[in-house]
Order: C-alpha cells, then sequence, then structure tokens
C-alpha cells in the first residue's frame, strides 16, 4: 500500500491511541506557543516600564509627586512602580501616625516588607504560565514515545497476520508511528528553550528589582536623618 508523506496522511492512518497521543501533542503546542508569545510580551512591556520609571525616579522629581501620579493610576501600575508604590506608601504611613514613637530603623525595616510583598506578587505574575511550560517540556517527549511504541507494537502484530513480511509492508507503520515522537520533540524543544530564557529574564529583573529597592531605601535613609519627620500625606 502506498502513502502520502504528509502529516496529515500520517495522522489519518495512524490507529486510534497515536491519534490521540498526535492531538494531544498538537494541542500542548499551540498552548506553550499562546504562552510562550504572551509571557514574552508581557515581559518585554514591565522591562519597558521598569526603564520609564527608573527615568522618571532619577529625574530629580520630588518622590511624594512621583507617589502621587502612581497612586493616581495604581490599577495599572505594574512592575518596578508597583515596588516603589507601596514602599513609599508605608513610609508615609508611619510619619503620618500622629503620638507615636518610632525609629528610622522600624520605618526602614516596615518598608523593606511592604515592598519585599510586593515584589513577590510581581514575580509571580511574570512566572505564571512558566510551570506549563515545564510540564510541556519534560513530557512531552515521553508522550511521542509512548505513541511510537504504541505504533510500531501494532505494526508488529499486523505482519503476523501475513505469510511473508516485507520492508513496504513494516515501512508505513513505523513511520506513522515515528511521528509521535517528532510531534513530540517539536512541542518540547520550544517549550524547554523559553521556559529557560524566561527564567533567566525573570531573575535579571528580580535582581533589578533588589538593586532599585536598596536605593531607594538609601534615599529614604537619607530623608528621615535629613528632615526627622517627613510630613507627608497619603492619598488613597
Amino acid at each position: 500500500m502506498n502513502y502520502d508523506a504528509t502529516l496529515l496522511s500520517y495522522f489519518w492512518n495512524a490507529g486510534l491511541v497515536v491519534k490521540c497521543v498526535m492531538l494531544i501533542l498538537a494541542g500542548a503546542s499551540v498552548f506553550s506557543w499562546t504562552y510562550i508569545l504572551q509571557r514574552g510580551f508581557y515581559l518585554q512591556d514591565i522591562k519597558k516600564a521598569a526603564g520609564k520609571f527608573e527615568k522618571a525616579f532619577w529625574s530629580g522629581e520630588d518622590l511624594s509627586k512621583i507617589y502621587i501620579k502612581s497612586n493616581q493610576q495604581r490599577a495599572n501600575v505594574e512592575g518596578m512602580e508597583a515596588i516603589f508604590h507601596a514602599g513609599f506608601k508605608e513610609f508615609m504611613r508611619f510619619h503620618k501616625q500622629a503620638g507615636i514613637t518610632t525609629t528610622t530603623e522600624n520605618i526602614i525595616d516596615n518598608t523593606k516588607r511592604a515592598m519585599r510583598v510586593a515584589q513577590m506578587r510581581e514575580q509571580d505574575k511574570l512566572e505564571q504560565s512558566l510551570p506549563f511550560l515545564a510540564i510541556v517540556g519534560s513530557t512531552s517527549p515521553y508522550i511521542g514515545l509512548f505513541g511510537t511504541v504504541w505504533g510500531i507494537m501494532q505494526a508488529f502484530r499486523a505482519l503476523s497476520t501475513v505469510q511473508q513480511a516485507t520492508i513496504s509492508m513494516v515501512a508505513p507503520g513505523i513511520a506513522e508511528a515515528l511521528i509521535a515522537t517528532a510531534l513530540g520533540l517539536f512541542a518540547a524543544i520550544p517549550a524547554v528553550i523559553a521556559y529557560n530564557r524566561l527564567i533567566t529574564s525573570i531573575g535579571r529583573l528580580m535582581n533589578r528589582f533588589d538593586a532599585f529597592q536598596e536605593e531607594f531605601i538609601n534615599i529614604l535613609i537619607r530623608q528621615s536623618q535629613r528632615g526627622g519627620a517627613v510630613k507627608l500625606e497619603v492619598v488613597e
């Protein structure tokens, strides 16, 4: 029997189990590419927003004015600006409290905790869908291998019913089975590459956020020591 050597023909001529494996891998590949593109664009947006905020932060503008602008659009604040917003809000709350004696160290410690919590939230948003890419990258080759093994088993079982086996009888069945492994690799390789690149980029971005927090804390310490109690109004 002659087969048209296309992916669609291999799919239609494969057995039910191999077809299911192919559909699972094709679906995993589609979802993987969707998440890869979505995460990639989102990460680029966060990097651009961080660069824009850093430019405003180091422009010499009063921090309270930057906070007020950030607070006015807090529903859309993300990344580094969200960390600044959380930290400066906590810092101002302590200075606004009347009749409560707090040391600079206590104020800074609470500000650090507020920024750390905000950074954890931002990191969690950045890492969304990455577990799925890790699962696809680690399991797709094995799912494809299962389809290949099953297809080869069926091909050899079919040969047991004939008197004389030839390579032309065995080759189509084995080729159909091997397509499952190929699809598994097709789904796994982009997922693994994208996962590693995204994890690396997110790690670098977190280091950038950490450095910003240290610089921001140093500014707040100098401001507190120079001006004593900083009188600022919290804009809710």
